[in-house]
């Protein structure tokens, strides 16, 4: 479980694709202290499982290896050698809880269809099939790249978000353009209502 507070962000050292699975190596520091093989991290909202740990001078290179289906559903097949990716730790027992319930599984991917500054802030609208809108809901928050996030406004195939400036330095929002894929998690409750309100009694 995770909240949508970024910790920091990583860089994409490697990407090695193998027969079954694509092996995904990145560097962090904040997030890689107190970390342990078999740890969840969160990658761009992501939920992955720490499969080794190496130093690289003041930082770690932490390891992964992903499902081709989880590579290609979501926005990580887009990621870049180089690349800055959002980081974040596995909620402990006893943490703040800044955002808002996050699990890390992907629900869909959206194409960024507008992401430019406007005034002091920025906006961004996200262009997502109709059927997915029903989970999104203005002044709910919803998870974009890992990032807790709250809507602004709802269209008829696309959603609103105003980004602060803080926001945008901190994550890797500052590296995306119009057109960029993003991973989406919506509001883990809503799910659950529309579950038992549309389960066969």
């Amino acid at each position: 479980m995770f909240t949508g507070i970024i910790e920091e962000t990583g860089r994409v050292e490697s990407i090695k694709p193998a027969a079954d699975a694509i092996a995904l190596t990145v560097r962090a520091r904040l997030c890689a202290r107190g970390l342990k093989i078999g740890d969840s991290l969160a990658i761009n909202g992501c939920c992955l499982t720490v499969e080794k740990i190496s130093p690289k001078g003041r930082d770690k290179l932490i390891k992964f290896s992903l499902l081709k289906e989880t590579w290609n559903v979501t926005s990580l097949h887009q990621t870049t050698v180089g690349a800055l990716v959002n980081l974040e730790r596995a909620l402990r027992a006893g943490d703040r809880f800044g955002g808002h319930f996050v699990t890390g599984h992907v629900d869909i991917t959206g194409k960024i269809s507008r992401w430019e500054k406007s005034g002091k802030d920025f906006v961004l609208d996200i262009g997502v099939p109709s059927k997915f809108l029903r989970y999104v809901v203005a002044k709910g928050s919803i998870a974009v790249d890992g990032i807790s996030l709250t809507v602004a406004a709802v269209r008829a195939k696309s959603f609103r978000c105003w980004i602060i400036p803080h926001t945008r330095k901190v994550t890797a929002l500052q590296e995306r353009r119009a057109g960029d894929q993003v991973n989406l998690e919506a509001d883990l409750l809503g799910k659950y209502a529309e579950r038992f309100l549309t389960a066969k009694k």
